[in-house]
């Protein structure tokens, strides 16, 4: 591994690809907020929605990027507070506390559910961005929306979190609406959000529900022998076959049918990279040492190199059986993203030179394929070999978030090994 031109290379990919990107095009300077959805050349194709994930991913990014340096003065600050005014003012709600679903562009709601995987990104844009910029309102809201979730979603009989509510959080029925269910994603997410929550308020509270959702994560979600994700389970953590909700996020492709396929025996390489760099990230920021979860981080990340790599045509594949065989070969983007941190982290970690050659791997796909040259941001979704299936550049469910935070990480990482 060749630290030093890796780092280069990100750091000009990030520094004049993707950050101008969408610090060029997504402010909305009439109705507030950011425009997300753009096709394959970087125009704004006119879809009237603006989504809680969207929003907040967007606030997180430019509040990290400005954290780690690449500010560029106040611009990126300034971007994400324009990104916080917007969720404060349109997508709070006063009534019943929480953040709405789903609005327009002008700001009128269109989806007032109550949703944890959104509140979990509000959770964690709003932590980062009171670390980067300092502003109360994004500690205060954090906790707000924290005390909220403690309040409301908690399964006090079997522990976790309930995630798909009405507005007035009355929990939603069972099957497609998800009110029966629990799913790695969210408990995944509000780790991540726990996370940089702790890191912001240092409270003893928030340091205790972040090591409850490791221990949930560690005991019940992850494979008990493979260590690899288990996507969705029912309230009393029996493994649940994997379905289509009804508010979605990221079933694009599985539009046909509501269950997929190998639905009870099916985990994706990239969350459990995910899951493994989150972990240890969240062991730093609690100042515990790597091995209080050694087998938790090492088995999904050993089973992501070992399966996962497409060694013949680079990058990572996108889901397999637990035990090994791999169900989907196809490229997407959110995965290459994760997997080049976590296979840093675990070569950082083990100094076994298998991650470092993986790292190379995706990293190579990633810049040499994925990259769309004409405008700097990744290509959604490719085929094995490289070539585009879908084209758009951002929708609701494909932000800046996974990208420009894997260059961040990735960068720094590098630099640690040089």
């Amino acid at each position: 591994m060749k630290p030093k031109t890796l780092r280069d290379e990100l750091h000009t990919h990030l520094t004049t690809q993707l950050l101008p990107f969408w610090t060029s095009r997504t402010a909305d300077q009439v109705n507030g907020g950011f425009i997300t959805h753009f096709d394959q050349h970087g125009n704004d194709v006119g879809t009237d929605e603006k989504s809680l994930i969207s929003q907040t991913r967007s606030i997180y990014t430019y509040s990290s990027a400005h954290r780690a340096g690449y500010g560029q003065g106040t611009k990126l600050a300034d971007l994400a507070r324009h990104g916080v005014d917007y969720l404060l003012d349109r997508m709070w709600d006063d009534v019943y506390g929480g953040f709405y679903w789903m609005t327009d562009r002008r700001g009128n709601v269109l989806n007032d559910q109550k949703i944890v995987y959104g509140q979990s990104f509000a959770i964690y844009a709003l932590s980062e961005y009171y670390l980067a910029t300092g502003d109360m309102r994004g500690l205060s809201h954090a906790k707000g929306l924290f005390a909220l979730l403690q309040k409301n979603a908690v399964d006090t009989c079997h522990g976790g979190y309930f995630e798909m509510f009405w507005r007035d959080w009355t929990l939603k029925g069972p099957g497609s609406a998800g009110g029966d269910r629990k799913t790695l994603d969210v408990h995944m997410h509000l780790m991540e959000a726990f996370t940089t929550l702790y890191e912001a308020s240092q409270l003893p509270l928030h340091r205790r529900k972040l090591l409850e959702v490791i221990d949930l994560l560690t005991s019940r979600i992850m494979h008990p022998e493979f260590g690899t994700g288990i996507p969705q389970f029912w309230a009393d953590w029996r493994v649940a076959p994997q379905i289509k909700f009804d508010v979605i996020w990221g079933w694009d492709r599985f539009a046909d049918g509501g269950v997929k396929q190998a639905a009870d025996d099916n985990t994706s390489y990239g969350h459990n990279g995910e899951f493994g760099w989150l972990l240890l990230h969240a062991l730093d920021i609690l100042q515990l040492p790597y091995d209080t979860y050694g087998d938790a981080f090492r088995k999904p990340l050993h089973h992501a190199v070992t399966y996962g790599v497409d060694w013949e045509q680079g990058g990572i594949f996108v889901e397999g059986s637990h035990a090994g065989a791999v169900y989907d070969r196809e490229k997407e983007f959110w995965q290459q993203a994760e997997i080049l941190i976590a296979f840093l982290d675990a070569y950082r970690v083990t100094g076994d030179e298998t991650y470092a050659r993986a790292y190379e791997n995706v990293h190579r796909f990633v810049l040499d394929k994925m990259v769309s040259p004409a405008v700097g941001e990744w290509w959604p979704l490719m085929t094995r070999e490289g070539q585009p299936i879908w084209t758009h550049m951002g929708h609701s469910w494909k932000i800046n978030y996974h990208t420009v935070r894997s260059a961040i990480q990735s960068i720094r990482r590098l630099e640690g090994l040089l």
